[in-house]
């Protein structure tokens, strides 16, 4: 899959019309993505996220949810502080 749309930092729209929120502490992994980068959705075991969005070329992750979610209560605080 491919970016059609990274208007706002945060939020990442696919080529196949999906809408993604980016973790807030994963934003800067994403400042190298292009429109041509390749990206790979997976489903996440993680606590804080449903998916990962990983960039083909360099086999990085970022932390996502559906955009229309919202991340879980106190998680993000958590995962921010280093907990």
């Amino acid at each position: 899959m491919q970016i059609r749309a990274h208007a706002e930092s945060h939020v990442v729209e696919l080529d196949d019309g999906s809408c993604w929120r980016i973790f807030p502490g994963d934003l800067a992994t994403t400042l190298s993505w292009k429109p041509e980068t390749d990206l790979r959705l997976e489903q996440s075991g993680d606590r804080v996220s449903s998916h990962v969005l990983i960039n083909g070329t360099d086999q990085s992750r970022v932390r996502v949810i559906a955009a229309g979610e919202d991340w879980p209560d106190g998680e993000v605080k958590k995962e921010l502080k280093g907990g």
